[in-house]
């Protein structure tokens, strides 16, 4: 089986030709690919990685499906109490992958599959369709169900639509054009994010030991991204340099600051990743992990201003994390 990356969205504003394009909602889960071939269920994160175990509420969609092979693109979600979409709640099953601790946390955290793309069915693939085609396509399936749902998107209502997902407290909307193909792990500007929340993932490359009730734990989070992609840093001549992005003290609960200092100290190294100097009594890990963080803006020094920690990201490699602008 080949696994296909899925295609990416460029963060921007509301593209000016309002009627090129379609707009969905942008959901705050992770994304996923799900392949059924035979009733045969697999499920692959945005990095390539086998996440079919951590979803078995998933499988019974393959039951349901009545062809015989089909690839579909959409976001894992967990809604919370108030039915929106909430990525601190998806943290506490992303990371379980023993079935008795999935079991018992599914029943307090269920999951759902939001489809938006249809890549291949039967025989045919569908990338060299437009996205209408495709769109159109998908919801002849009718693919409805406990745990997945194929939701509605509009055609040149992007203002109205990104003002009413504000009022719902939603991240934002992806717009994408109309007549445009998909270009597997390609972000080629087809199809954009517009957000109301100002989010970005971030490397963590260190961290500051707190005070206080904080004392003999994680203080605040150091955190920075990549200058350049691989691709254009090899172009440059150059390795892409870790820029210093700030420090993150909030958003934390005692258990994630618990499983937090248990990886960091994992990966810890003596010198700093950071192409800038970081704040006195830093400790100093390898930039692997990827957090995503909220905040209001970036300040005129390109630090974060008023960062929140949202959840640790496992379906992106961390030398692809770069500012989004």
């Amino acid at each position: 089986m080949q696994i296909i990356k899925p295609m990416l969205a460029k963060a921007s504003d509301l593209p000016e030709r309002d009627d090129h394009y379609a707009y969905e909602i942008k959901w705050d889960g992770i994304r996923a690919i799900i392949y059924i071939e035979g009733k045969q269920l697999k499920i692959f994160s945005r990095n390539s990685l086998d996440i079919t175990g951590q979803y078995p509420e998933l499988q019974e969609l393959a039951n349901s499906c009545k062809s015989d092979r089909i690839i579909l693109d959409g976001e894992i979600i967990a809604f919370d109490s108030h039915g929106r979409p909430s990525f601190e709640l998806l943290q506490q099953r992303m990371n379980l992958v023993s079935p008795k601790s999935i079991a018992k946390v599914r029943q307090q955290v269920p999951i759902h599959f939001v489809i938006f793309d249809i890549l291949a069915l039967d025989q045919c693939c569908f990338f060299d369709l437009s996205y209408l085609e495709r769109r159109n396509k998908l919801e002849n399936l009718r693919l409805n169900g406990p745990h997945w749902q194929t939701p509605s998107y509009t055609l040149g209502t992007g203002a109205a639509m990104l003002e009413a997902t504000r009022k719902l407290g939603l991240e934002g909307i992806i717009a994408k054009r109309l007549q445009s193909t998909y270009y597997p792990g390609q972000r080629t500007g087809d199809w954009l994010k517009i957000k109301n929340i100002a989010r970005q993932e971030l490397l963590i490359g260190g961290w500051i030991p707190g005070k206080g009730n904080r004392s003999g734990k994680i203080g605040a989070l150091l955190v920075g991204y990549y200058d350049q992609a691989p691709i254009a840093a090899k172009k440059r001549g150059s390795p892409p340099q870790l820029v210093y992005a700030g420090k993150v003290g909030s958003g934390f609960n005692e258990k994630t600051l618990e499983t937090l200092k248990h990886r960091l100290e994992a990966l810890s190294r003596p010198n700093s990743p950071f192409s800038e100097s970081t704040p006195k009594l830093s400790r100093f890990v390898e930039p692997q992990l990827i957090g995503e963080f909220e905040f209001t803006e970036w300040t005129s020094n390109h630090t974060l201003r008023h960062p929140v920690f949202k959840g640790l990201r496992l379906d992106k490699e961390p030398k692809l994390v770069t500012r989004e602008t």
